[in-house]
């Protein structure tokens, strides 16, 4: 792997500028408004006006990543920080395969090397985008060089104590999401499974089911958990009798964000073992089910009453995806297509890739080939921009129809909300 290049004293696009060293506290005011120019990227198309060339558009596009890139290798932390928060935004907005490929050696070196020299938010903005470098590339030789690279990195984020919570929570995230994109070799695969392992099995151990590492945990737990909707179905089996026994064990943690990832856990370990094996059956599933019933009619005043609240919708429906293997089906619309969601395999699949890709998921389901092909979307639409612009609904719009609802709702729970209703007639 080739060493970082060294900063140029040309500025992007050719033209020559004087760079001066920065440091921590005196940033230069020119190189920040370059990087606070790009912070809302995700809306640049959107908010370009008709007559606008495309292809200009794009040219200024591509140059300020260009300038970002150059900027992640400045001695600031600051410019640093704020040239990845632009990079992050600007390929989880936009399909940048062709110009991502030209500089693929570039950014992963920038990403290693933020990694390691910088702090925890640094630290954090950089793991999320080696994971968005992996989602641009797809499956491929290329996604998985960077994977190579960037995984040892992860791996000792996440298993340094020394580290801040914040950062080896981010680390643990992206280094399972950047497994489950880029890497075909088994190793790889059962090695990062084992790194989630060793954090979460810990709560197994632990008296009250929690402790002040709770937030990795979780992380840690999600990533193995999509890890393997990806196993062969006799690794499936093997950590089925390994993790079944005890996994119940976290519902009963203080932590309610623990309860309801394990809660979730739980499901999606069933759902995989009947599809592995339809004469599936667990010896402890009385003693699981009364818990969970207890979870999803939980009424303890000591707990939060929203806590309480999400416990029991998330546990309703797990009770029943373990009672009588149900999944409540929901529909995601994105353009003129629709997506279901109809297993917890595709829930806990979409919920990682909208967490990475925020308000750019949309995008990407109707662009990226390799997002599309996960979900089985089949080939994207042949869209131009005009249309996907055109599907779009303007904030205006959006804004109207939310007061609109607003209105209705809460007429009609006034009128179900008023003593002087007559009950009777209700009934």
């Amino acid at each position: 792997m080739p060493k970082p290049k060294k900063r140029s004293n040309r500025a992007a696009g050719g033209q020559h500028k004087n760079v001066q060293a920065f440091s921590d506290d005196d940033s230069s005011i020119e190189t920040m408004s370059h990087c606070s120019s790009f912070s809302d990227v995700a809306s640049f198309a959107e908010d370009a006006g008709t007559e606008v060339d495309e292809y200009a558009a794009q040219e200024d596009f591509e140059y300020k990543l260009r300038g970002l890139i150059d900027l992640t290798m400045d001695k600031s932390a600051k410019t640093r920080q704020a040239a990845l928060e632009g990079l992050k935004t600007g390929l989880s907005s936009k399909l940048l395969y062709d110009f991502i490929m030209e500089r693929r050696m570039t950014l992963t070196d920038s990403i290693e090397r933020c990694l390691k020299k910088g702090k925890s938010e640094e630290q954090q903005v950089a793991a999320a985008l080696a994971c968005l470098l992996c989602c641009q590339l797809g499956s491929g030789i290329e996604s998985e060089e960077v994977f190579r690279t960037i995984a040892p990195v992860l791996k000792s984020i996440v298993c340094d104590r020394s580290a801040s919570t914040q950062a080896r929570q981010a680390c643990a995230t992206y280094l399972g999401l950047c497994c489950f994109v880029a890497t075909d070799d088994i190793e790889d695969l059962y090695t990062t499974m084992e790194c989630m392992e060793n954090l979460f099995t810990k709560q197994y151990h632990s008296e009250s089911g929690a402790d002040n590492c709770s937030a990795l945990h979780i992380q840690a737990l999600q990533s193995w958990a999509l890890l393997l909707t990806i196993c062969h179905n006799s690794e499936v089996k093997k950590k089925l009798d390994i993790h079944l026994p005890k996994l119940p064990r976290l519902l009963s943690c203080g932590d309610v964000n623990m309860r309801i990832a394990a809660g979730e856990t739980l499901a999606l370990l069933f759902e995989l073992a009947r599809e592995a094996d339809a004469d599936f059956y667990f010896e402890d599933l009385e003693p699981l089910t009364q818990t969970l019933k207890s979870l999803a009619t939980d009424c303890n005043k000591h707990r939060a009453k929203i806590d309480r609240r999400k416990q029991r919708s998330v546990f309703r429906d797990v009770l029943k995806a373990i009672e009588e293997g149900d999944f409540q089906p929901e529909t995601i619309r994105f353009g003129r297509e629709r997506m279901h969601i109809d297993s917890w395999v595709k829930r806990l699949t979409y919920g990682t890739f909208k967490e990475l890709f925020g308000s750019g998921m949309q995008y990407h389901l109707l662009t990226n080939v390799f997002l599309r092909s996960i979900f089985e979307l089949g080939p994207p639409m042949l869209l131009d921009t005009a249309t996907i612009k055109a599907m779009k609904v303007s904030r205006e719009e959006r804004h109207l129809n939310n007061s609109a609802a607003f209105k209705a709702r809460t007429k009609a729970r006034s009128k179900l909300r008023d003593k002087r209703v007559d009950v009777g007639e209700f009934l």
